[in-house]
Parts: C-alpha cells; sequence; structure tokens
C-alpha cells in the first residue's frame, strides 16, 4: 500500500511538543521583514490583544481568518514553516471552530499567571483550542497512519527555497530541523513513545531536478545532506538506512549545450507555464549552507516549466526507479 499525505500536515508532528505559550512564543518572536509584511493585517490586531480579556468569537474567528491568510500568503511566497497545517488544507474542518485559533505575539507575563486567567479570557479560550487541535486533529491524523509505515520517502523542495532567497531558505532549514527533530528515529523519539512505528529505511528527495543542469545535480543533494547533517547522523548511527537523492518525478526539460566564445556550457531546454520555448542556464547550486555572499552575488535564478508531452509513452522522470528502488528494490527481489 501507498500512502501519500499532504506535506503541510506533516509539518504539524512538532506541534505535540508545545503547549499554547511555547508555541506562541516561536511563532512570533523570530518573525522576519518579509515573513512580517504578509501577516501584516493580522498582526496589526493581534498585538493589541490583551490576554485577559473576555473572548468574543466573532472576533476569534475573524482573526483566525486572517492568521490563515497570512500563512496562504506565505506558502505562496516560498516559505515553508507553516503551522497550523490545516489552516492551509482544512480537509473536513473547513470553518470549524477548531480552526479558529492563532498565536499570541508579545507574551511578557509569566506562563503561570496567564494559565490561571478564567477560561472564558482571550488566552485560555485559544489554549482551549490549541489543545483541542494538538490532541484530535495532529494526534490521530499520525496514530492512524504512521502505525501502518514502514517505509518513508520525505520531499524537500530545496531549489524553491534556494531561489526564493535568504529568508524563506532559512525558514526551510528551521522547519526540516523541528520536523526531524520530532521525527526520529531513535528510542527516545516522541513518534516512538506514542505510536510505536516501524519505519526501517527513509529517503530524503531533493525535488525538481529537472529545474537546474545535471553538472548540478551533485550539489543539490550534498546541500540537502547539509541542511540535515544533524538528524541524518543521528539516523545512521542509529542503524535506520537513509538516502538522500535528486529527483524529479515528471521531468520538464531536456539538458543541452551552448557554444559561447568557443566554450561549450551545460543549459536546460524546456516550455515555460506562458508557453514560450527557453533555452537557459538556471545558475551554480551551492554545495554547502550559503553563506552572506553567497546571497550578495548570486545568479541563480529558475523558471517555472510545463512537463514535456508522453506521446503515448512513459512519463519522463529523474531518478524516481532509483527512489523506487532504494524504498522497496528488496521486497521484490
Amino acid at each position: 500500500d501507498l500512502f501519500d499525505y499532504p506535506g503541510e500536515w506533516l509539518l504539524d508532528l512538532p506541534l505535540l511538543q508545545h503547549d499554547f505559550y511555547s508555541w506562541s512564543q516561536q511563532q512570533t518572536q523570530h518573525l522576519g521583514p518579509h515573513r512580517r509584511a504578509l501577516f501584516s493585517e493580522w498582526l496589526a490586531e493581534a498585538e493589541q490583544l490583551d490576554p485577559s480579556a473576555e473572548a468574543d468569537e466573532a472576533h476569534l474567528a475573524r482573526l483566525a481568518e486572517a492568521y490563515a491568510l497570512g500563512l496562504r500568503r506565505a506558502k505562496q511566497a516560498g516559505f515553508s514553516d507553516l503551522q497550523p497545517g490545516r489552516f492551509l488544507l482544512p480537509g473536513e474542518l473547513d470553518g470549524a471552530p477548531v480552526l479558529q485559533f492563532f498565536p499570541l505575539p508579545g507574551l511578557e507575563a509569566p506562563q503561570e499567571r496567564l494559565d490561571a486567567l478564567p477560561a472564558t479570557s482571550l488566552y485560555a479560550t485559544l489554549a482551549s483550542r490549541f489543545r483541542y487541535y494538538q490532541q484530535q486533529v495532529v494526534r490521530p491524523f499520525y496514530r492512524d497512519h504512521f502505525r501502518r509505515f514502514d517505509r518513508q520517502i520525505v520531499l524537500v523542495d530545496v531549489l524553491g527555497a534556494l531561489n526564493a532567497g535568504p529568508e524563506r531558505f532559512e525558514d526551510l532549514s528551521k522547519a526540516l530541523h523541528q520536523l526531524m527533530q520530532s521525527f526520529d528515529y531513535g528510542k527516545r523519539s516522541l513518534l516512538t513513545r506514542l505510536f510505536a512505528p516501524k519505519i526501517d529505511r527513509l529517503a530524503i528527495a531533493a525535488t525538481k531536478a529537472d529545474h537546474v543542469t545535471p553538472d548540478q545535480h551533485p550539489h543539490v543533494v550534498t546541500l540537502l545532506e547539509a541542511l540535515l547533517a544533524e538528524p541524518l547522523k543521528d539516523l545512521r548511527y542509529a542503524d535506520i538506512p537513509v538516502k538522500a537523492l535528486s529527483l524529479a518525478a515528471i521531468r520538464a526539460t531536456e539538458a543541452r549545450e551552448v557554444l559561447h566564445d568557443g566554450q561549450r556550457s551545460p543549459a536546460l531546454k524546456g516550455t515555460t507555464l506562458e508557453g514560450e520555448e527557453v533555452l537557459v542556464y538556471p545558475g551554480d547550486v551551492p554545495s554547502r549552507l550559503p553563506r552572506a555572499d553567497f546571497w550578495q552575488q548570486q545568479g541563480f535564478d529558475f523558471p517555472s516549466f510545463r512537463p514535456m508531452p508522453a506521446n503515448g509513452e512513459a512519463l519522463p522522470h529523474i531518478r524516481m526507479d532509483a527512489a523506487i528502488d532504494w524504498l522497496i528494490g528488496d521486497k521484490l527481489s
């Protein structure tokens, strides 16, 4: 059996390590300028809220929608650390009160004092809904799904974050570290304590390999490994087989070469979403975590391409066969 679950829901796993107070601090204390701008309407009101005030249901619903709008904008802008995930893909919970909460910025009072506020207060109401979301939405999702897994592949849009700039790339790094710390396969992991999983093989894959020239593929893999250096080290120390690779499920470009001043250089041929055929070199991918000078001088910029026509044949891909062989090849031998 193959299970495909939304990545947005996967990023909710770290919520199980928080209470409302610590989650609010994590989500609001270190907002970068671009992310703050995307949440500007919500922040303008949320930063003025009094945690001890009486909760107003209509006001809460409006602010929760403003926060969800900020998350949707952040996703479109290339950010990755987006919680709660159901605000982006609510499914059957669309419009339900369980999704009418948000983090409180600027919490200065001690947590003990806030926890002692009346149940009708703004803080207590939001904290109650956060706990309900944890216990009735997040926990059952992982209990019902992950206890059945024995192999897993995690897809990471490294190139998209790299293309979006330093704040988005740092946001991806933060999201991955939070996720992998929660999704640790060691004996003391949160997931082990909750669900006793039996995942015994893992692939970490950088997507959109067709958006860079083939000579850059090794750099994409080493950059992915650098992003996940500590979690990968822990997994391998625990004897969990793990493989990092780059792939494209449906290849949208063809590798070409261009001749310029007597020198041959790699390039990609493809059709943009607007229908224009182009021959481009998207740029160099760093083989290590980018430093400040990379963001100041880099020329990495890839367009989005239409998939190539299949003409009745199998869809072209990059390393999907290698990924499948790694995950289930031993089951078929």
